[in-house]
């Protein structure tokens, strides 16, 4: 008798099982798709990306090699095409190519450049802060003490690895501008700050010892 229920229960069950895919055929049918069709998009998006990052490296390496071999022509107009396109690894190693072999470029434009990087692609955290820091650098010789707080700020109010650095780009600034009061607290800020860069530690120490003792 139990085992005659029991298979009653096992047929209904599956009629049931058997009843549901069939009135629910087409709804199935479509979430398999649009499964696969995630899957299948997931795994090209990838594919495109990885081609993407593929191509700007040969353009960014080829462009290199023009700069080197004196073939200059379109070097300026293709780094700046390798910035725009807002690559992690590309985009910053193309901005520091201009920057540091002095290609012609306003600083009104490199300045626009550095804020692509910042605000515009998408970067670790420390390599933002490394970019907010060049930029810092970039401008130190030409922009106000409160343009040069404002640029800097984001390191100096953070706990990022470069904040040390933030901190000792202001106290030179103040000490070059003859402001030591102010060059003083930041030099002291670095000494205070427990993740300030040892031979960014040892320079303040240096820079208070001969500069500012009594």
């Amino acid at each position: 008798m139990d085992e005659d229920i029991s298979i009653i229960n096992t047929n209904t069950r599956n009629e049931k099982i058997k009843n549901f895919f069939i009135n629910n055929k087409k709804i199935l049918i479509i979430l398999s798709s649009i499964i696969v069709i995630i899957t299948f998009g997931f795994f090209g998006l990838e594919e495109i990306k990885k081609n993407n990052k593929n191509k700007i490296a040969e353009k960014y390496n080829s462009t290199i090699i023009d700069f080197i071999s004196v073939d200059k022509k379109n070097v300026k107009s293709k780094l700046i095409e390798i910035i725009n396109e807002k690559d992690s690894t590309y985009s910053p190693l193309a901005l520091y190519f201009i920057i540091d072999n002095e290609i012609d470029i306003s600083k009104e434009d490199i300045n626009k450049y550095f804020d692509v990087m910042i605000n515009e692609t998408k970067l670790k955290k420390e390599i933002k802060n490394l970019i907010i820091y060049k930029k810092g650098l970039f401008n130190a010789d030409q922009v106000s003490e409160n343009d040069l707080i404002q640029i800097l700020n984001p390191l100096i109010n953070s706990d990022s690895v470069w904040k040390s650095h933030a901190l000792y780009l202001m106290a030179e600034y103040f000490l070059y501008n003859n402001q030591k009061q102010k060059s003083k607290e930041f030099f002291n800020q670095i000494l205070s700050f427990e993740k300030s860069n040892e031979n960014i530690k040892l320079e303040a120490q240096k820079r208070l010892r001969q500069d500012f003792s009594e």
